[in-house]
């Protein structure tokens, strides 16, 4: 999701009050451990578009294989298009929540029967068989001819029609830049089924989790409409439209069918309009670099979007080689949506905002492909692990890209933090996406509690151990559905300490680091944890000569140390509040966290 109607949201607020097919990784020899399954599906539809009443069918033909130990009596799909409807939860919960996003408001409540988005299943059968459904908002309930079988795969097959809603979030047609339409979570989508049963949570107003599998997608629509989004075109020279790779074979018909292939994806997404520059890019040992937006913008609108196309490519270079390579072909950068929303092998953006906008949000999306899109994440209970190592990456590459500071930007999300704390409005990281008092208290939880843990975790295990876990997470869940304590695992694994602590005090509660400088006499200081969360502690100490020592204090619970250069002393057990130690030397001065990279909720106290 776009970070930064999100910072512009939260600055706001504060300042006012103070190369090839990837490789499938369903079998054993290539899953972490063996206790892991995942479900898989394959989807085969074809798609009508009337571009005039922006109206379609659907045939799709689903295989799906039941990976799981356990019987499966039901199967469920969501049917996104149906929250876009006066009365649905998601325009209940927008006109009834405190801070009601602004995009949404009660916009869907005034929306006229030839606005709304709706899906509207017609018949669907299991191997032949006619199946009992229901549908319940966003959510078709099935009952099964007969149970799916563990090891069992099964043919769903569907005809469904649809209609695209006036854009109001994420998906839609005639969005505010005039982009016809954004077809993100557009057909009926299977729901996931992992370790935790069926995730049949209805569309509200967060985000997504997909069961992986691969596409074969054939869209029909007016001829002079360009499409951009997941997958392969199978057919670049019937299509044309800037995909052509050689001489062109277009039917002289009103309406091109376009063939996608999308090999091991859990999602799929396209977006399609009559006056889209269809741009491309190579990455140089990489991917095809896809941007398509539309003609009709201003000129200094236009050359934004030039001038993005070789930042683009250092954006993909960074994440290949800071997290883990790109494994698919091909990546496309689309005008449409309602801010940014990261989607398969895609993403979808507003574009006529000034280039720094326009990178930013590019930059975010962008790193969505790893967490998130190839790192599958549930983001409707683990949102911070896409979108705040996603918040985390797009400040890192951008600083590196252009050669800014790093530091300037951490220190705002700190400040983010430090205000969320103080306001009395802060709820666990456990707390479901769609379960915050606050829109607010959601997005600060996803976007930037999830930064501080990834940058606050160098502090805790050192730089080059961080460094290493992301590699490694990478490497051991891509292609998967990790959860935070595997990614915590991870970093265990790599650094050989005991984090379980941090995992569970960061996320699972709203403990508080606060360490305070309590006395400095002579040739010792006392150090005092007011806080509930515990923490190693690096310590700074001026000496009345003039000369400097730094001091690391091991966390006792972690059962080692950190690599560093300090001075090692004795470990640090969390349940005395306080810790003294002796100098060589008459001390000036004590300073906790010099970095400032430990999220100390009252540095006053950090220093006397």
């Amino acid at each position: 999701m776009n970070r930064f109607f999100i910072l512009l949201f939260c600055a706001t607020y504060i300042f006012s009050c103070s190369s090839s097919k990837p490789v499938k990784n369903a079998n054993a020899s290539s899953i972490p451990n063996s206790t892991y399954w995942q479900q898989h599906v394959d989807y085969k539809m074809e798609i009508d578009m009337d571009v005039d009443t922006y109206q379609y069918n659907g045939k799709q033909t689903l295989v799906y294989t039941n990976n799981s130990p356990d019987v499966l009596n039901k199967v469920f799909y969501h049917l996104y298009f149906n929250a876009f409807q006066p009365g649905s939860e998601m325009d209940v919960r927008s006109r009834t929540i405190p801070d009601p996003d602004g995009r949404v408001g009660d916009r869907i409540n005034k929306l006229k029967p030839n606005e709304i988005g709706y899906i509207k299943v017609n018949s669907l059968k299991q191997n032949g068989k006619t199946l009992e459904h229901k549908t319940v908002g966003t959510v078709l309930e099935v009952e099964l001819a007969k149970p799916i079988q563990p090891g069992e795969s099964v043919t769903f097959s569907m005809l469904f029609d649809a209609q695209v809603p006036i854009q109001i979030r994420r998906s839609g047609r005639n969005n505010s830049e005039g982009v016809a339409l954004s077809m993100s979570q557009w057909y009926p989508k299977l729901a996931e089924y992992d370790f935790e049963g069926w995730h049949t949570d209805p569309y509200i107003g967060r985000e997504f989790h997909g069961v992986w599998g691969d596409f074969d997608v054939k869209l029909t629509l007016d001829k002079n409409y360009t499409v951009g989004g997941t997958g392969y075109l199978q057919n670049p020279n019937n299509i044309g439209h800037g995909y052509e790779t050689g001489a062109l074979n277009r039917s002289e018909t009103d309406k091109l069918t376009w063939h996608f292939i999308a090999p091991n994806v859990h999602d799929f997404t396209w977006a399609a309009d009559p006056e889209y520059i269809h741009d491309t890019y190579q990455v140089p040992n990489g991917p095809l670099l896809h941007f398509l937006y539309k003609s009709t913008m201003p000129a200094e609108k236009l050359e934004n979007w030039k001038n993005l196309q070789p930042k683009a490519v250092k954006l993909m270079q960074f994440y290949s080689a800071n997290i883990g390579n790109y494994p698919y072909k091909q990546y496309s950068i689309i005008q449409g949506g309602d801010g940014g929303m990261e989607y398969g092998m895609c993403t979808l953006i507003l574009g006529e905002g000034d280039f720094d906008g326009l990178f930013g949000v590019t930059a975010h999306e962008m790193a969505h492909s790893w967490f998130q899109f190839l790192l599958a994440t549930n983001e409707l209970t683990n949102y911070w692990m896409d979108e705040g190592f996603t918040e985390y990456f797009g400040e890192l590459a951008g600083a590196h890209i252009f050669n800014t500071s790093f530091e300037k930007p951490t220190k705002q999300i700190y400040d983010v933090y430090n205000y969320y704390v103080n306001s009395g409005t802060e709820q666990p990281q456990t707390t479901h996406a769609d379960r915050f008092n606050f829109n607010r208290s959601s997005s600060i939880s996803a976007y930037y509690k999830g930064y501080i843990f990834l940058n606050q975790l160098a502090y805790v295990i050192g730089k080059d151990n961080q460094k290493e876990t992301i590699k490694a997470y990478f490497d051991t869940w891509s292609f998967k559905h990790p959860t935070p304590n595997d990614f915590i695992r991870v970093a265990e694994k790599v650094s050989g300490l005991e984090l379980d602590w941090y995992l569970n005090d960061w996320t699972r509660t709203i403990n508080t680091i606060d360490y305070a400088v309590k006395t400095v006499d002579n040739q010792s200081f006392t150090l005092e944890r007011i806080g509930l969360m515990p923490m190693p502690i690096d310590l700074t100490v001026t000496y009345t000569d003039g000369s400097t020592e730094d001091f690391y204090i091991p966390l006792q619970m972690m059962r080692g140390e950190k690599p560093t250069s300090s001075t090692i002393i004795k470990d640090w057990a969390w349940a005395y509040p306080t810790y003294t130690h002796k100098t060589s030397k008459a001390i000036k001065s004590v300073e906790i966290d010099p970095t400032q990279m430990m999220a100390d909720i009252d540095r006053a106290n950090n220093k006397k």
